[in-house]
């Protein structure tokens, strides 16, 4: 089922594949899928798409950074160790992540650089929680027009 927001789009005659990301209806949990030119994109674009299900992101400045390096044992769970990650920034140390910029990612590693701001009650709004980023029905797939992964929430 596609969202109103998705459906405005589409009768705009605004691309679907320009899209970063969309919401999928899953049973007692959400889902995205998200989108990127070329799979740097696509982790980034993942990150952004499951803050953004967090808070309002355009309230967020990202004035501090942070490293972070994860790996897998494929794209698909890197992806989900990636997204643990930025998730648990946010559920340990109250960061929310403005930006990530991958600097290096290879089919079992990635390293990124992220903006964020510390949690700040007056200043930020919590949209939702998300317990867990998990591993049903996960998807990282090359597509001929770029890249495209389905993550599955815990809320």
């Amino acid at each position: 089922m596609l969202d109103v927001h998705l459906l405005r789009r589409q009768e705009a005659g605004i691309s679907l594949k320009n899209m970063k990301y969309r919401i999928i209806d899953h049973t007692s949990d959400f889902g995205l899928q998200v989108f990127g030119s070329d799979i740097k994109a696509l982790f980034a674009n993942a990150a952004h798409a499951m803050i953004d299900q967090i808070t309002d992101i355009n309230r967020l400045k990202g004035l501090n950074e942070y490293y972070v390096h994860v790996t897998g044992s494929d794209l698909p769970d890197l992806m989900v160790n990636w997204l643990r990650e930025v998730l648990c920034l946010w559920t340990s140390e109250e960061k929310l992540v403005k930006s990530a910029r991958i600097l290096f990612l290879s089919e079992y590693e990635l390293s990124a650089k992220i903006m964020y701001d510390t949690y700040e009650p007056g200043r930020h709004i919590i949209k939702n929680e998300i317990k867990a980023v998990t591993y049903h029905q996960i998807q990282v797939k090359s597509l001929p027009d770029g890249w495209e992964s389905q993550i599955i929430f815990d809320v």
